[in-house]
C-alpha cells in the first residue's frame, strides 16, 4: 500500500507540472461553466414554474432543461476535451442511457467555428508571412468545424493548387494538457481508494484518450503520417490505385497543415460510386488490400476509415485522409491478428476465443469454449446491421444520406467493440491498443462491404491479400 500511494503522489506531481498555471485557470473556467448553466437552468425552472406548472415533471426537470441536455450543455460550454467526451457518449449506447446518448450525437459533427480573424492570425503567426504571400485565396467559411482543429478550402500562390487547411483551434492544447491530467488523476484517485475500479481499465482507458488527443492536436506528426502513407504506395506502386494528400511543408506547422484537396464521395455513397467505376466491388477490394498492406508495409497503419476518410476520387482511385489516428502492430501482436481475420472470415469462433486468448494479457485459465460461444452471440449481431445500411443510403439529398449512414455506422460499430472489450475483460482479457484499433477499421470494412458488395466474402476471396506486402493489383 505505501508503494501505491507513493505512486499516486508521483502522478498527482508530474501531473500538475505538466499542466502548469494553465490548471488553475482552468479549474476556474469549469467553476463559472457550471455556474452559468447551472443559472440558465434555475431561470427555466423559475419561468416554467411561474407560466405552466402542469409542464413540470418529476425530479423538477423540464423538457427544456433535461439533464441530457444540461449535461451537453455543460460539455459545450467547457471546450475541446468535454466535446470529445461527448463524442464518446455519443458513440456508445451500450455504455450510456439513450437520452444521452441521443443529446449528444450533436456533438459528432457540429462543433462552433472560430473567427476566420482568429484562424488567419495563427497561420500568419506560424508560417511568419502574410496569407497573400503563400495563399492565391483562403475561403473565410470553414470546410469543417471540430473540437480540435478547423479546416478551410485555400488555392497555392505560384502553383494553383488546390489544398486545404487545418488550423489548430488556439489555446486548445493547454486546455486539453489540462482536462486530460485532471482526469487522468482524478481515474488514479479513484482507483486507489476503490481497487475494484482498476477492472475496469479506467486509467488505462484515460491514459490512451490523453495519448490519442495529444497526438491528434499535433499537426507534425500528422504529416509525418501522411508522408509514410505516401511512401509506401510509392514502394508498393499503388498510386494508380490509392493516394493520400501531397503536404505542403513550406506551409505546416505544428498547429498549421496544408495539404492537396482531394475531390471524391464516401465510401458509403453506392450511387454515385457506381458513376465513377464500373465496379464498385472491384473497388472496395482496393481500398481493402492498400489497407491491409499498410498493416505490414507502412510503419503506420490508418485507424479512423469512417466514411468521411476514404473516398473514391473522380479518377475512380481510393483517396486516404486525415491521418491524426494511426495505429501501429508489433510482430506479436500481428501474429495473433492472423488467426483473428482467418476465424472472423470463416465464423469459427473457438479460434477466434483461442486467438483473443493469445493476445490477451491474462493471470487466469480461460474457458475457451464457452468464451467462443459468448462471442459467437455478439458477432452474430453484425447480421442485424445490413437494412439500416442500405436503407439509409438509398434516398435523399447526398449530403443528407451520408450523415445518416454515418451516424447509424459509427453508433453500432462502437456498440459491437464495447461488448467484445467488455466481454473479454470478463474472462480476464485486456488487448493492446492497436488490436482496438485494427478491430474498429475491420468493422467499417464489414459495413462498406455489406453495402457495396453483399456477396463478397472478404477474408476468404483470394483477391484480398492480407499480410503480405509484395502485392501488386491490376483491376
Amino acid at each position: 500500500m505505501p508503494g501505491k500511494f507513493n505512486d499516486l503522489l508521483a502522478d498527482i506531481f508530474r501531473m500538475t507540472v505538466d499542466t502548469g498555471p494553465r490548471g488553475v485557470l482552468r479549474l476556474a473556467q469549469a467553476v463559472e461553466a457550471v455556474v452559468s448553466i447551472g443559472a440558465q437552468w434555475f431561470v427555466e425552472q423559475a419561468q416554467v414554474y411561474s407560466f405552466a406548472p402542469s409542464l413540470q415533471i418529476f425530479g423538477g426537470s423540464t423538457l427544456s432543461s433535461s439533464p441530457p441536455r444540461l449535461l451537453r450543455r455543460l460539455f459545450e460550454r467547457l471546450g475541446a476535451t468535454y466535446i470529445k467526451l461527448g463524442q464518446f457518449i455519443a458513440s456508445s449506447p451500450s455504455l450510456f442511457p439513450d437520452e444521452y446518448v441521443n443529446e449528444f450525437q450533436s456533438c459528432l459533427d457540429r462543433t462552433p467555428a472560430i473567427p476566420f480573424a482568429d484562424v488567419k492570425a495563427i497561420i500568419q503567426e506560424d508560417l511568419g508571412r502574410s496569407l497573400d504571400d503563400v495563399y492565391e485565396y483562403v475561403d473565410s467559411a470553414p470546410l469543417a468545424s471540430a473540437s480540435i482543429a478547423q479546416v478551410h478550402a485555400a488555392r497555392l500562390k505560384g502553383s494553383k493548387k488546390d489544398v486545404v487547411i487545418k488550423v489548430l483551434k488556439p489555446g486548445v492544447v493547454d486546455v486539453l494538457r489540462a482536462d486530460l491530467n485532471f482526469l487522468y488523476v482524478a481515474a488514479r484517485v479513484l482507483e486507489f481508494l476503490n481497487p475494484q475500479i482498476s477492472r475496469t481499465s479506467l486509467v488505462s482507458v484515460i491514459g490512451d484518450l490523453r495519448t490519442s488527443i495529444m497526438e491528434e492536436a499535433d499537426f507534425q506528426k500528422e504529416a509525418v503520417n501522411v508522408e509514410s502513407f505516401r511512401t509506401y504506395l510509392e514502394t508498393m506502386n499503388l498510386f494508380k490505385q490509392a493516394t493520400a494528400p501531397v503536404v505542403y511543408r513550406h506551409c505546416s506547422t505544428r498547429r498549421v497543415l496544408t495539404m492537396e484537396r482531394l475531390y471524391g464521395v464516401p465510401l458509403t455513397d453506392l450511387k454515385s460510386i457506381s458513376s465513377i467505376v464500373p465496379n464498385p466491388e472491384a473497388t472496395l477490394i482496393t481500398a481493402l488490400n492498400v489497407w491491409f498492406g499498410s498493416l505490414l508495409g507502412c510503419e503506420t497503419f490508418h485507424a479512423d476509415v469512417h466514411a468521411g476518410n476514404l473516398l473514391v476520387l473522380r479518377d475512380g482511385r481510393i483517396g486516404f485522409i486525415d491521418f491524426g489516428i494511426v495505429g501501429r502492430v508489433s510482430p506479436k501482436t500481428w501474429v495473433a491478428v492472423e488467426t483473428f481475420l482467418a476465424s472472423f472470415g470463416t465464423g469459427d469462433y473457438y479460434a477466434m476465443a483461442t486467438a483473443l486468448n493469445q493476445m490477451g494479457a491474462t493471470d487466469k485459465k480461460v474457458d475457451l469454449l464457452r468464451f467462443s460461444k459468448d462471442l459467437e452471440k455478439i458477432f452474430s449481431a453484425v447480421k442485424d446491421l445490413d437494412s439500416d445500411i442500405r436503407i439509409t443510403t438509398a434516398g435523399g439529398p447526398q449530403g443528407a444520406t451520408v450523415a445518416a449512414t454515418l451516424a447509424v455506422d459509427e453508433r453500432q460499430i462502437n456498440a459491437l467493440l464495447l461488448d467484445v472489450f467488455r466481454l473479454s475483460e470478463a474472462y480476464g482479457l485486456r488487448f493492446p491498443r492497436e488490436f482496438g484499433l485494427l478491430l474498429k477499421q475491420l468493422l467499417y470494412f464489414d459495413r462498406y462491404t455489406r453495402l457495396l458488395a453483399p456477396d463478397l466474402k472478404v477474408l476468404q476471396d483470394e483477391r484480398v491479400i492480407i499480410g503480405k506486402t509484395d502485392r501488386r493489383y491490376s483491376y
